[in-house]
């Protein structure tokens, strides 16, 4: 060995340095494997805070920084971002005062709500999604999904929404001064059920700032990060996506909940 070492003009010292380290069993084996397993659980969406989250819930507790590393180490990267559909047309009916004023925050469920609509394009087919998020916790309360930008696509995630909450609640419902938004119909379904309407100002896409984000988000961890058959198919992991989005994914400043478990313990605790 001296005489290999020798040739190799590798000091003694480094050379059973390294070899210690070939023999060293990898204290964080245990945490990658379930780093990957998460990771994989959610197709790529977590990022290195909201894994060290689930780390958590699986009893193992490692600092941020630390995941960060492994996830560099391991190669898992989470993905990000773009596009929205634009319904301005104009002043076709009564624009409502931008009552939200870009105050995002809300102390429980069903004080502040936000709308918007977003397109797909994919197969030379388009899809249109229609939502509404509570400010709370960015719980999705109701939603559409239509193959034309039609008044029926809001009236009827109105319909849906309204089944939640009783009459005369008087939160605010944000939206921007999308043609549908301005329809008398829209209006009035608003003013029968007590919701004050707030709109955005003209253009002014960072007034509808939680919206914009869902969008993107939707995106990142959907149209980008999959690949799709049809627009069949698409449709079908758009709705299942939702329903994880509510149900499964969870938030680190809902402390660690998804968004329906920290709206039912903030309806119960009311």
């Amino acid at each position: 060995m001296s005489v290999l070492l020798e040739i190799a003009q590798l000091p003694r010292a480094t050379f059973y340095y390294h070899r210690k380290q070939m023999h060293r069993i990898d204290k964080y084996a245990q945490a990658k494997t379930e780093i990957s397993a998460i990771y994989h659980e959610n197709k790529g969406r977590y990022g290195y805070r909201r894994i060290t989250i689930a780390l958590r819930s699986r009893g193992i507790y490692l600092n941020h920084k630390t995941v960060q590393r492994l996830m560099k180490q391991l190669r898992l990267v989470c993905r990000v971002r773009v596009k929205k559909y634009r319904s301005y047309k104009g002043n076709v009916g009564k624009v409502a005062p931008n009552l939200l004023n870009r105050d995002f925050y809300a102390e429980k469920p069903n004080q502040k709500w936000v709308t918007d609509v977003t397109e797909f394009s994919l197969f030379g087919q388009k899809l249109y999604l229609s939502p509404i998020l509570d400010l709370h916790n960015g719980y999705l309360v109701s939603y559409t999904i239509s193959e034309r930008p039609v008044l029926s696509m809001v009236t009827t995630m109105l319909d849906k929404a309204f089944a939640v909450i009783p009459d005369g609640t008087g939160l605010i419902l944000h939206s921007d001064q999308g043609w549908q938004y301005q329809h008398k119909q829209y209006q009035r379904m608003l003013k029968a059920k007590g919701i004050r309407q707030s709109m955005s100002r003209k253009g002014n896409c960072l007034d509808n700032a939680v919206a914009e984000n869902f969008f993107g988000l939707l995106k990142s961890e959907l149209l980008y990060l999959q690949k799709f058959q049809s627009m069949q198919h698409f449709k079908q992991e758009l709705i299942d996506y939702l329903d994880y989005y509510n149900n499964r994914r969870i938030k680190a400043k809902l402390k660690g909940l998804p968004p329906a478990i920290h709206r039912q313990q903030a309806l119960s605790a009311a």
